[in-house]
């Protein structure tokens, strides 16, 4: 990505319902290269799509929680299933895979602390292939609305 890129990624990121028109303003450029860029940018997969942020409150989801699980025996059919079955329970929100004592981190939401617990309980302890798991609530999820690209890394150079 070039400075132009970045800088429309920024923009988008800031505010995806920016129009192209405006957006090539903000930029000091034609309407025809930002529209142009911008589709080069979702064909090479940089831009994946856009989406509106909603307030889980309003989705009656007013508690959160990170779900700590490891799972056994640790085999590719075994963690394959788990990650597509739970990521179908409409509690949760996102499974990340991960290395170290914990196989997976699943962000859930729930309508309050019993419906929190009720869940785990039906979808977490039943399950033979889960062998532990601990929740934290969370408290407040804040979120960099724009990332922009980290600065490439000097290359190490061999000490002699």
């Amino acid at each position: 990505m070039d400075e132009l890129d970045s800088a429309i990624v920024h923009h988008l990121q800031a505010d995806g319902r920016l129009s192209n028109r405006a957006l090539a303003e903000k930029l000091g450029i034609a309407p025809s290269t930002c529209l142009e860029r911008t589709r080069l940018l979702h064909k090479r997969g940089i831009i994946h799509g856009y989406r509106a942020e909603v307030s889980l409150r309003a989705l009656n989801r007013s508690v959160q929680a990170m779900v700590f699980t490891q799972v056994r025996p640790l085999r590719r059919d075994v963690v394959a299933a788990f990650e597509q079955s739970v990521t179908r329970l409409p509690e949760v929100v996102s499974v990340y895979t991960m290395a170290g004592s914990d196989d997976f981190l699943v962000h859930v939401t729930a309508q309050d602390i019993d419906h929190l617990h009720a869940f785990l309980l039906d979808q977490f302890t039943n399950r033979r292939e889960i062998v532990g798991f601990r929740t934290s609530i969370i408290y407040q999820h804040l979120t960099n609305p724009v990332l922009d690209p980290l600065p490439e890394r000097p290359a190490v150079r061999p000490q002699t």
